[in-house]
């Protein structure tokens, strides 16, 4: 081979070098760590589903089901209904950001249809029958049940992570709010891609969030505390998550008057795109760890 034919072999190699690290899709996070986005085609889905007054949200990744919360008790049918047309027969992770009926009335139901591999919980106690029979069931089926811990962080596969923030010890105790200010608040992340998701914290809790874990708090899409109460989403905690999106899971023309009209005058003066459950049903965000699209059933 002469001196031409061998400069070009070269020539080839390395230009074939470079295409292949190109293909490993390295990242950088919004924590700054540097992750392999090794999941073309592998999307992240988190649908935050129409459950009327309530929140329930499924998380779908390549390798698991994610149930964040289930709905109020006379929506239990419905849920059930979505997650089976979904073709969900096993959940991988329960997470029940607290007891309020409204976020765990869907369990005993959820229980009934699907396989339910664990629990994890707020450790917020309550003495409803409906909370007692979520804990005999867990009991009774001999389900992995976890108290959630600030810092502690879940795989959920396919470099999708899910990390608690809240809620901190010692628990809110002596107030009427104590439940909502008690919840889990984690943050979901798949790359350049995250979302805050908040149950119904409230601003007592937020600010101790934000004190904890203010530099870690900026995400793509917030899912709106406590179904856009005027007692959640203050603004230093907005400002903190510096969303793009916030979604709003509420009940159409629902007893509470959610979400509030200055908290969606907050989000209006942050520019920030506007979802809701009562107006756009079902929304579903869909990732590949770099972008994102959203799409609403109506």
């Amino acid at each position: 081979m002469d001196f031409f034919s061998k400069r070009y072999v070269r020539i080839v190699a390395i230009l074939l070098f470079v295409v292949l690290l190109a293909g490993c899709g390295l990242k950088k996070t919004e924590g700054g760590a540097t992750q392999n986005i090794a999941t073309q085609g592998k999307n992240l889905s988190v649908e935050v589903l129409d459950i009327g007054q309530g929140d329930a949200i499924l998380i779908r990744t390549a390798g698991q089901n994610v149930l964040v919360d289930s709905g109020d008790i006379p929506m239990k049918e419905k849920l059930v209904a979505y997650l089976k047309k979904a073709g969900i027969k096993t959940i991988d992770k329960v997470i029940i950001t607290h007891p309020h009926a409204d976020h765990l009335g869907g369990m005993a139901a959820v229980f009934d249809n699907f396989e339910v591999k664990a629990v994890y919980d707020s450790g917020q106690t309550t003495t409803t029958a409906t909370y007692k029979k979520y804990l005999a069931t867990i009991k009774k089926k001999s389900i992995p049940f976890n108290v959630v811990s600030p810092g502690e962080q879940v795989d959920l596969g396919d470099v999708v992570s899910l990390k608690f923030l809240a809620p901190q010890k010692p628990l809110f105790s002596g107030g009427k709010d104590d439940l909502n200010n008690n919840s889990i608040v984690a943050k979901l992340v798949y790359g350049n891609f995250s979302m805050l998701l908040t149950g119904d914290a409230e601003q007592e809790a937020e600010a101790r969030i934000l004190k904890e874990y203010g530099g870690e708090l900026k995400s793509t899409v917030l899912k709106s505390g406590h179904h856009g109460s005027n007692t959640a989403s203050s603004e230093p905690f907005l400002q903190a998550v510096s969303p793009e999106v916030v979604v709003i899971s509420v009940g159409e023309n629902n007893d509470y008057h959610h979400p509030h009209p200055s908290t969606i005058k907050k989000y209006q003066n942050a520019k920030l795109k506007i979802y809701r459950t009562d107006q756009n049903g079902t929304v579903t965000i869909t990732s590949n760890g770099q972008g994102y699209t959203i799409n609403k059933e109506k």
